[in-house]
């Protein structure tokens, strides 16, 4: 093998927040006997072997195996070659204590270089909760019931939105129990918190709860919601709400909230009514609106790790090893997001991505220089066509003879 220096690589950059010599020790401190008895696939090449798969977007063990045959990246896990069979019995066992400490240590790492944005400045921390579905074949995936004939998965994930979208937590469960029986973990109770989720974490209970306990959150209700409207507030001239209102919330004597509420109806693009719950007072109808808007960064999310990552096809059968691979494809999305930061790119993740998987053996510099790198030959974008001249030039071709084929449209034409 080349004595080739691989520090200076793109991977390792990488890589790096997860080789922290500091971040290991509390890893063995918390999880003793990790790396106890093993050989060969030590803990910390194995998550390098799985991030470079979801980069990669592998979609078998085989994959992950064979990409040892590129002496680059043999080179700097510091393994030559391992079996497929290796790597899932690795996989299905790893403990997913050693993972969440991983994650949440990325995710503090993002959340330190992204610092303090204009909306966290403005409207508090906001927490944007819910849940996605992956498709599974039930006869292998016994353990993930979902309905008669088809198996699932669901990652309920919180995200935390400051311009940029950072997974924050996860708490992965088989696709049956509804949405909102995972809401109270993924609540988030600290100061000037504000939680933002869809219809399907109703629950007035819960609600009452959360109001109780003076923990802030924004939800959009169900269209047969039983409303007594306490109070009407005015509104801005021009603004896009439609309504403020003060409103308590369910059927007397059945499942009425015991706390007031806010009900702020606004319109979509379509013009469709949207109505909006939050126990908020403070903030202005607007910023109410916008807030509920942001939950749509939770949809684009999941859309872009499903199609960028490799997160709809699993490594493994079993629910630890699913478990810990949807971690793993989170991890790798705030890795790619450090080297974003790294690069001070203020573009897209997918540019990041892209260039990132030609260059990942070359220098980080060279990486950067090409991601800053203008095109050689800018588009003009698409011009715009002058039927005169285009006219002109289809009649002269005919005349000449170029086009017999038209013929008969051009007498026609003419």
């Amino acid at each position: 093998m080349q004595d080739k220096d691989t520090t200076i690589s793109t991977l390792f950059q990488l890589f790096r927040p997860v080789l922290s010599d500091d971040l290991w020790v509390h890893i063995y401190e918390k999880v003793p006997g990790t790396d106890r008895h093993i050989r060969k696939l030590k803990t910390v090449q194995l998550f390098e072997l799985l991030i470079h798969a979801e980069m990669q977007s592998y979609r078998s063990l085989d994959e992950i195996s064979n990409s040892l045959n590129d002496e680059e990246l043999s080179q700097l896990i510091r393994l030559e070659s391992i079996s497929s069979s290796t790597i899932s019995r690795r996989l299905r066992v790893l403990p997913l204590e050693i993972t969440q400490i991983l994650f949440n240590s990325i995710t503090s790492q993002v959340g330190r270089e992204l610092g303090f944005h204009l909306i966290r400045q403005k409207l508090g921390s906001l927490y944007l909760i819910d849940s996605t579905t992956i498709s599974l074949c039930l006869s292998q995936y016994l353990w993930a019931e979902f309905r008669k004939t088809k198996g699932g998965v669901k990652a309920h994930l919180r995200l935390k939105f400051d311009g940029e979208s950072t997974p924050d937590k996860v708490i992965v469960t088989p696709a049956k129990p509804a949405d909102k029986t995972q809401m109270d973990q993924l609540i988030v109770d600290e100061e000037g918190a504000l939680n933002v989720f869809d219809r399907g974490y109703v629950d007035y209970k819960k609600w009452d709860d959360y109001c109780q306990n003076g923990i802030r959150f924004t939800s959009r209700l169900k269209d047969n919601a039983i409303i007594d409207v306490l109070e009407e507030f005015p509104l801005k001239a021009g603004s896009p709400v439609k309504k403020d209102q003060k409103v308590r919330l369910g059927k007397a004597g059945v499942n009425q909230m015991n706390h007031e509420v806010r009900l702020v109806i606004t319109e979509d693009l379509e013009g469709k009514p949207i109505v909006i719950v939050t126990n908020d007072f403070n903030l202005s109808a607007e910023e109410i609106s916008d807030i509920y808007r942001y939950r749509w960064k939770i949809e684009l999310f999941f859309k872009w790790i499903k199609q960028h990552l490799q997160i709809k096809h699993l490594f493994s059968k079993g629910k630890l090893g699913v478990e810990n691979q949807i971690y793993i494809a989170l991890m790798t999305y705030c890795l790619l997001q450090l080297i974003k930061l790294k690069a001070g790119f203020k573009g897209n993740l997918l540019a990041i991505k892209r260039l990132l998987l030609t260059c990942l053996h070359e220098p980080f510099t060279d990486f950067v220089r090409k991601l800053y790198a203008k095109g050689k030959r800018p588009s003009k974008g698409r011009q715009a066509v002058d039927p005169v001249k285009s006219f002109g030039r289809t009649y002269w071709q005919f005349l000449s003879g170029e086009c017999p084929d038209l013929f008969y449209s051009s007498e026609i034409i003419l």
